[in-house]
């Protein structure tokens, strides 16, 4: 789906604007042509979901299946968009959550817990809710954007919802850390590793990297590591906070990074197992991957993991 400034601030209007089942029927149909006019997402949706099953399918179930994850996309999207102009009570009565006391926990201690997110579901709902309705410090590392007009926008919009923005970076993990140990939430999509060097685990059955800064931050500042999913669930979006990853240091921290992010890819196979549909991961995200779409694949996997 190509993004612009333009196109995202008309979208946002219409979706503020309309009723909840008109913005439901254009996202449907954006989502069919999102899925007939991305053949390189589509690609990696599919992949992804014959992964994630440990099975292939026949091209009835898996293009009924993938078109299932355009549609969430889609909806992720429109919701995405629709956050910042809620009520605290619209906001508290389209979610509901599990394993809050998790957070709460490491909050009492006067540290902020880092959850560590696939890309599922509708994590910006929640992060609002954390904001508005709790009231806690929310912050959240994010990818930069080209052009920076486009990046400025998406910082904006989080702002609005009431997180602190971190843009990947130098001085980003100082200021990262500063706001676990200040007692901020700290938000982390933990599936991909966007910038490289990150740390070698096995992922469904593959062998990836994916990003050694939960588990570092976790090691050098004390914050838990709480395993996080958002899922749409019906007309609302629900949160599940999972128990802490077992964090602690042998002196070792190269090995201990690579035992802790092994974990946490675990856990996040679980959460993604309950609706696969909901994991709006889109790019290329395995060495096979790169190989199945004719690309290059970026570096070795072991070669990326000696950066962590």
């Amino acid at each position: 789906m190509e993004l612009s400034v333009g196109g995202l601030k008309a979208a946002a209007r219409v979706a503020h604007a309309l009723p909840r089942p008109v913005t439901d029927g254009l996202a449907r149909a954006i989502s069919l042509g999102a899925a007939r006019f991305s053949p390189e997402q589509r690609a990696m949706a599919e992949r992804n979901l014959q992964r994630v099953a440990g099975r292939e399918f026949g091209a009835v179930e898996l293009q009924r299946q993938t078109q299932r994850v355009f549609d969430s996309y889609a909806r992720y999207w429109v919701e995405t968009l629709s956050v910042p102009e809620l009520s605290d009570a619209e906001i508290d009565r389209g979610f509901t959550y599990e394993g809050l006391d998790h957070i709460a926990d490491a909050l009492d201690r006067g540290i902020g817990p880092i959850l560590a997110l696939p890309h599922l579901g509708g994590w910006e709902w929640a992060a609002r809710w954390l904001s508005s309705v709790a009231g806690w410090k929310v912050a959240a590392v994010v990818e930069r954007l080209e052009p920076p007009e486009l990046f400025d926008w998406f910082v904006e919009l989080r702002e609005r919802i009431g997180i602190h923005v971190i843009p990947l970076g130098e001085g980003a993990a100082l200021e990262v850390g500063t706001a676990i140990l200040s007692g901020e939430i700290m938000c982390l999509l933990s599936d991909r590793d966007v910038v490289g060097g990150g740390v070698e685990v096995e992922f469904f059955g593959e062998r990836t990297t994916i990003p050694f800064g939960p588990a570092l931050l976790a090691l050098r500042t004390g914050a838990p590591i709480l395993p996080t999913a958002v899922y749409f669930v019906g007309d609302h979006c629900h949160g599940v906070v999972g128990a802490p990853i077992e964090v602690e240091s042998t002196g070792d921290t190269r090995a201990d990074v690579a035992r802790i992010s092994q974990e946490l890819a675990r856990r996040m196979e679980a959460q993604i197992r309950v609706a696969p549909e909901q994991w709006h991961l889109l790019q290329p995200n395995w060495p096979s991957d790169f190989e199945a779409l004719g690309l290059p694949v970026p570096g070795d996997a072991a070669d990326a993991a000696d950066g962590s």
